[in-house]
């Protein structure tokens, strides 16, 4: 509600907020359990052919086996490789050292299965050291804000807040202004540079989670497309649940790093519509640990600029009733 204790930060219900009726739909948002997730980019793909988003930036850095980057008005959907020296949990990567120096000759293959293993195995019986090697892997999307800065500040009321919580770019409404770009908190918006041919250059991007195939009651493309159900959609607060779920069963596990991302309503943006079970802290995968809507000041900011303004006239009301006696 606007001119409320959180109208700009804290939990809301964000459809209420933005004016819709009682009977509107619930929330909808995404859960990303980054630990079952292969990099496979089947989302990544997805999105792109449904929502019709530009092929462009796909080239090696020669830094990491990722060759889609970041986030971008290109790419709404972007599943991040980090490759780290350490073991998920107590879990046996399945992974031993090179043995360089014991190469074996071509021999024939074994026709049991028992004698198959038993071939494969080191015949002096040691298992050899286990290197601490880990991919994580992790399918980031816009965060679909419960109070979204983007669409705080836009100026032509291009961004909108949609009858499922979720929050869209109107393309033939964007002037293309920039405004949304670094008031975004998790720097997902951006303006499309190119290619040349492609449409809406120079307008801002990012995902909508698919509102066209929500509104015909669909499953957003790139969790549909997820051979592992990496990326889950639903209701936001069941996913909450099912999300505080996972991460007390890895817990279980011995895998103590599993941790929510994104699900706290009285964090800096009210919590969010695409929350993460990440295994490592966010700043690894390049989210930021601590984020705040953009504009949670402007309430403060206006009180301070409203006493400024308010001495200023009193001072200068002062001095013109001195100069008058």
């Amino acid at each position: 509600m606007i001119g409320g204790k959180n109208s700009l930060y804290g939990p809301v219900n964000p459809t209420a907020d933005a004016g819709y009726s009682a009977d509107h739909p619930a929330r909808k948002g995404f859960f990303t359990d980054t630990s079952i997730c292969i990099g496979c980019k089947a989302c990544e793909v997805a999105c792109k052919e449904w929502n019709d988003v530009p092929a462009t930036h796909f080239d090696m850095t020669a830094t990491s086996y990722d060759n889609s980057h970041s986030l971008n008005a290109n790419q709404w959907r972007h599943v991040a490789f980090i490759e780290q020296r350490k073991q998920l949990g107590a879990q046996d990567p399945g992974m031993r050292p090179p043995e360089v120096t014991d190469l074996p000759m071509p021999t024939m293959r074994p026709t049991d299965t028992a004698e198959a293993v038993a071939d494969q195995a080191d015949p002096t019986g040691d298992p050899g050291e286990k290197p601490d090697f880990r991919w994580l892997m992790s399918s980031d999307v816009c965060k679909h804000c419960t109070h979204a800065a983007c669409l705080d500040v836009c100026p032509t009321g291009s961004l909108f807040r949609t009858e499922f919580g979720t929050v869209v770019v109107q393309d033939d409404i964007c002037n293309g202004c920039g405004y949304c770009v670094p008031a975004c908190p998790y720097g997902v918006i951006d303006r499309r540079k190119g290619p040349d041919g492609a449409s809406n250059v120079g307008i801002a991007q990012k995902c909508t989670l698919c509102y066209d195939r929500l509104t015909v009651g669909e499953t957003p493309a790139c969790a549909k497309s997820c051979p592992t159900q990496s990326i889950q959609f639903g209701d936001v607060e069941e996913l909450r649940e099912r999300a505080s779920a996972r991460v007390a069963q890895l817990h279980q596990a011995g895998i103590m790093d599993a941790r929510l991302y994104g699900n706290d309503p009285h964090d800096g943006v009210g919590g969010a519509g695409s929350m993460f079970l990440l295994l490592d802290e966010p700043e690894v995968y390049g989210f930021p640990p601590d984020p705040v809507v953009t504009t949670a000041d402007l309430p403060h900011m206006f009180r301070r600029a409203t006493a400024a303004a308010v001495t200023l006239l009193a001072g200068g009301a002062l001095a013109f009733v001195g100069r008058r006696r």
